[in-house]
């Protein structure tokens, strides 16, 4: 279920509230009468179910719920005060810029702008979010306005956004994760917790230490959401970069990928070589990596760390690589293809464990203890997860341990 984001508006009339205690003191610093202040934090409360302050006889404080949704804001708030900061900064007409841009920008706004940021086009991003296109049209234009840049330009494939566009929306996309991560955490302390945690997943994590975690977490949290995304490494960081993932599980990429993740070492396991059943290698003694020259391959793509210690194994041998080569990161298509030929792949033994078992395919003897590669963990330097989130951060560290 989509996850309505609260009016901009409202949730900076909440935090005067919070930081002054005070629906008068919050009228005269915001500008805003009592009534509509009144009514904003009764929307908001509406809107998550939960109150947000108790009312004293000496001021309004806010809730365990309030409390939570406080730091959240603020995290949110953060994220776009950053971004238009910037904006205005590198804008050559900054002294025409509005002080506090934030006060001033709308939700349906940012939406407009995150929409249009991933379609390209217009028409796309009106039918993705349900509105006209005129209306997404005079959002990102009043925007355009407000801030004082070009966020769009037309061109041959459509519309592309500006480095200013780029910058805002991921911001907003950011903030808009900090805002589903506190209505999760108001729905959990009202015993409702029917959260989702977003994983990207690499294909060792997916058959080894994923599926046992995931079966045992909704042992515990039957009525959390997972959704696990696939697809290549640079998509999967783009994607967790922007707040759409909360965590990529698999091979760790040394130096780390980007200023603004970590990564956590889960475990380290070696990778091996892998036949079918019978293959004319089996047999062999003492295996050269002159030998395996002899065989076709299926491999993943260029630039993976897994490819690279392929490559690894002939350069350090002093031999050519093999050229009779299947680029390929398909479970399904490796295993059919080792099965049907006598061609080999470089992966780990604990991605086709269950084929090994039944003695569909086998592990060479050949030596590459050297080959162990970190397995772990890469998030949001900045993410700061949910308790439900933490829980199943910590599965996952536990359940690696039976890895190592």
């Amino acid at each position: 279920m989509e996850i309505a984001i609260p009016n901009l508006r409202h949730l900076r009339v909440f935090l005067a509230v919070a930081e002054l205690k005070s629906i008068t003191r919050a009228s005269e610093y915001i500008f805003l009468s009592q009534p509509a202040i009144t009514q904003a934090i009764a929307k908001l409360e509406g809107l998550l179910g939960a109150p947000l302050f108790e009312r004293h006889s000496d001021g309004m404080y806010p809730t365990a719920s309030g409390e939570v949704w406080q730091k959240r804001v603020s995290r949110a708030i953060d994220h776009i005060q950053t971004a238009t900061q910037d904006i205005v900064k590198d804008n050559t007409h900054k002294e025409h810029a509005p002080k506090n841009l934030v006060a001033l920008i709308s939700t349906t706004q940012l939406r407009a702008l995150v929409a249009v940021s991933e379609a390209q086009n217009f028409s796309i991003a009106s039918r993705n979010l349900g509105v006209s296109q005129s209306s997404v049209h005079r959002a990102a234009r009043d925007l355009e306005r407000l801030l004082g840049v070009v966020l769009f330009e037309k061109n041959s494939l459509g519309t592309s956004a500006t480095k200013a566009a780029q910058n805002l929306s991921k911001a907003t996309k950011l903030a808009f994760s900090e805002l589903r991560q506190g209505i999760y955490e108001i729905n959990a302390l009202q015993f409702k917790d029917v959260s989702t945690i977003t994983i990207g997943s690499m294909p060792l994590a997916r058959m080894t230490v994923l599926p046992k975690s995931i079966l045992q977490f909704n042992e515990r949290h039957p009525d959390v959401n997972i959704n696990v995304t696939e697809g290549p490494y640079a998509d999967l960081l783009h994607h967790l970069r922007q707040g759409d993932i909360d965590i990529i599980l698999g091979a760790l990429r040394h130096p780390t990928p980007a200023d603004d993740v970590v990564q956590e070492e889960l475990w380290a396991p070696p990778l091996s070589i892998v036949a079918r059943k019978n293959h004319p290698l089996m047999t062999k003694k003492a295996i050269s990596a002159q030998d395996l020259t002899e065989f076709p391959w299926v491999v993943p793509a260029k630039g993976t760390p897994t490819r690279q210690a392929f490559e690894n194994i002939f350069t350090e041998a002093g031999v050519p690589l093999p050229t009779r080569l299947v680029e390929s990161s398909s479970q399904i298509l490796i295993r059919e293809l080792l099965i049907e030929s006598d061609r080999l792949t470089l992966i780990s033994a604990h991605q086709v464990e269950r084929e090994i078992n039944i003695e569909l395919l086998n592990v060479l003897d050949f030596p590459l203890e050297h080959t162990r590669r970190p397995i772990g963990l890469c998030v949001r330097k900045s993410w700061l997860p949910t308790v439900t989130q933490s829980h199943f951060l910590s599965l996952l560290r536990e359940i690696s341990e039976h890895f190592r």
